[in-house]
């Protein structure tokens, strides 16, 4: 007998996303910013310990 519902190829269901796939495009923007971030605290601190 046939089933009701039609049945799907594995060709056409999507992968789940993955976590790192999703972050890898904005890296170009996030390095730098959290760098810029990472540079004013250390200098922040040094400044008060000084």
């Amino acid at each position: 007998m046939s089933s009701p519902q039609p049945h799907t190829d594995a060709d056409t269901e999507h992968p789940p996303m993955d976590a790192v796939e999703a972050i890898v495009p904005l890296m170009p923007v996030v390095l730098p910013v959290v760098g810029a971030l990472m540079m004013f605290l250390l200098a922040f601190i040094a400044v008060n310990m000084a």
